[in-house]
């Protein structure tokens, strides 16, 4: 495993080097966390994609490593600041996953195009609408005052079954079966977060997510949804293929809002069987 090179790290303004890792070998896959997170978030799955792959894992601006955007932070300025990431890293046209806020990000810079590959986006944020809005916004934002609060006994809680199951029940299906050692690093990373706030705002109440007419998208898109996510619910899917006709679309039973953390295995292999993969021609569909 290898850090991204360079000494210390500009604002992503003057310089648009984002800390990463890259593991494995193969075809490039990019990985992009969620809200909060880090390239951590992918642990429970970075292995066995890393045995097929080069997994290329990033830390955003204002998370993890990464120092923050000066401005705006929201899915229209992190898009910007990974396009030129990718051209800058030769990059560009690479197959990619993202999670959570970043399912949202892979969306837009597939529809965007020219940018990425074919583009697995497991639990998207973004396609709720009216009290949906308010519940992901006000949920949120409780959660992430109490995990700063709760920092000097993160390590005990998240190492206890219990205390794990009441932290993390709006996010898993099952959380008394997660890795405490994940749990405590996204923990770590949401209290210590630069842009958590910012891009919250934006995300419940700013830009809402445009979509890809037929024949738009370049490269094939899947559309992923625990059918027990209490962050993104599963009604939500419906909107965002409305939004994406063109996507394909896979259901994770027995799955919250983090197939990776739930379902790994599942996950690992959605992911191998769909990257990689040429839209077919608009002559094989009859158009």
């Amino acid at each position: 495993m290898r850090g991204s090179a360079g000494g210390t790290v500009g604002p992503l303004n003057e310089m648009t080097e984002m800390h990463h890792i890259r593991q494995g070998q193969g075809p490039p896959l990019l990985l992009i966390h969620g809200l909060g997170g880090s390239w951590r978030s992918w642990w429970p799955v970075l292995g066995a994609l890393a045995a097929e792959r080069e997994v290329i894992a990033v830390d955003l601006p204002g998370f993890g490593e990464t120092p923050p955007l000066i401005g705006e932070v929201s899915i229209r300025t992190l898009a910007d600041a990974m396009t030129t990431f990718l051209a800058e890293k030769n990059l560009l046209g690479v197959d990619a996953v993202g999670s959570s806020m970043a399912a949202r990000l892979v969306l837009e810079l597939a529809r965007r195009g020219g940018v990425l590959g074919s583009v697995v986006s497991l639990d998207p944020g973004g396609f709720w609408d009216g009290w949906q809005r308010h519940a992901f916004y006000s949920s949120i934002w409780t959660s992430v005052r109490l995990v700063r609060l709760l920092q000097p006994i993160m390590p005990a809680l998240t190492r206890h079954v219990v205390t794990r199951t009441l932290l993390f029940a709006q996010f898993s299906a099952h959380p008394w079966r997660l890795s405490p050692q994940v749990l405590l690093s996204e923990m770590r990373s949401y209290a210590a977060s630069l842009s958590f706030d910012e891009l919250l705002r934006q995300l419940a109440y700013g830009e809402t997510q445009q979509g890809a007419p037929l024949e738009l998208l370049e490269h094939p898109v899947l559309i992923g949804w625990g059918r027990r996510d209490r962050v993104c619910f599963p009604s939500q899917a419906r909107r965002a293929m409305r939004l994406f006709p063109e996507a394909r679309f896979h259901w994770f039973n027995r799955c919250g809002h983090f197939p990776q953390w739930d379902v790994p295995e599942e996950t690992v292999r959605v992911i191998l069987a769909h990257t990689g993969q040429s839209m077919p021609s608009r002559r094989s569909q009859g158009t």
